[in-house]
């Protein structure tokens, strides 16, 4: 789709993706897919064919592309015939595979401990403090402004995060004391935007933008080298590491699902499965088998004397 004789297709595939409100990353995305697939028919997809399709998934499969890489470039795709070219017949050719359901990798509290205690900065404390302290995602750090932080109410509102949707979560003492000493800290290169709509984390090169998830990321592995921890965690892990840990300490799993923010109840019951205080509290039936046989009482030690027999 790089060509001039696709553009206009671009551009209303575009459209269509705008009038529906899908997000900028999104689109990206769904673009990504139909050059790729153009670049592989070697002319625009306007012309493609039923072959064509099937040629390209087994193509994707052939090349060793992931299961979820190739589900996301043939959601692209598929919007591009369902919506944009109105072929139908070619949209319904387009299968998905089921990816392998994985447990999510969990860093225990002493490994929190540590990641925190080696933080480089202040700055950087915080910012890893709020994924785990507050389950948050990284694009929920990295824009978080001052008016999402009530310190009345405790709380902190997200706003219009994944799936377009707000909520609060808690906002804990602790919490509350280390943004307090990073705004005491941080650059004041923002003088001119109002106060409650300066970013906590802005920018070096521009006051009017936050700092990027990639940056955020960089940080992050910077503190797992540096507290030795060698699971290969992801900034994600924290809130991770959040939910599990609340489960180990009785959180109902309805309010841990409220704070993250699933839709599903099952997306948050996956936790149950990597929660370790609570497996490894359960007892083995291996273990009762080497436990020694209590002596059952008799039935007339149970029942108090013997019957006395008839005079």
């Amino acid at each position: 789709m790089t060509t001039m004789a696709i553009t206009p297709l671009r551009q209303r595939m575009i459209e269509d993706m705008s009038a529906r409100k899908l997000c900028v990353g999104t689109q990206r995305g769904h673009i990504r897919s139909c050059k790729r697939f153009a670049a592989f028919l070697k002319r625009s997809p306007i012309t493609a064919s039923l072959e064509d399709i099937r040629r390209f998934q087994l193509h994707l499969a052939d090349t060793g592309v992931s299961i979820c890489n190739r589900n996301r470039i043939m959601t692209g795709l598929r919007f591009l015939f369902r919506v944009t070219l109105r072929r139908l017949d070619l949209a319904e050719e387009i299968y998905h595979i089921r990816e392998p359901q994985k447990l999510p990798l969990v860093m225990s509290a002493d490994e929190i401990k540590r990641l925190l205690a080696v933080a480089s900065s202040l700055k950087t404390r915080v910012l890893l403090s709020l994924g785990y302290g507050c389950g948050l995602r990284a694009r929920e750090i990295v824009r978080l402004k001052v008016k999402h932080i009530d310190s009345a109410q405790k709380i902190i509102r997200i706003e219009q995060s994944k799936g377009r949707k707000d909520r609060n979560v808690m906002l804990s003492d602790e919490m509350l004391g280390l943004l307090r000493q990073w705004w005491k800290a941080r650059p004041r290169h923002d003088a001119g935007i109002p106060p409650q709509e300066r970013w906590l984390f802005p920018s070096r090169k521009s006051a009017s933008k936050p700092i990027t998830t990639r940056h955020l990321n960089r940080l992050f592995h910077d503190a797992a080298d540096a507290a030795g921890i060698r699971k290969h965690v992801t900034l994600h892990s924290l809130r991770h590491s959040f939910a599990t840990h609340l489960l180990e300490h009785d959180t109902h799993i309805r309010k841990i699902q409220l704070l993250l923010g699933h839709e599903k109840l099952e997306t948050t019951a996956r936790y149950l499965h990597v929660a370790t205080g609570m497996i490894s509290a359960v007892e083995s039936p291996l273990d009762r088998l080497a436990q020694p046989k209590r002596k059952r009482p008799r039935k007339a030690e149970k029942n108090g004397n013997e019957a006395q027999p008839p005079a």
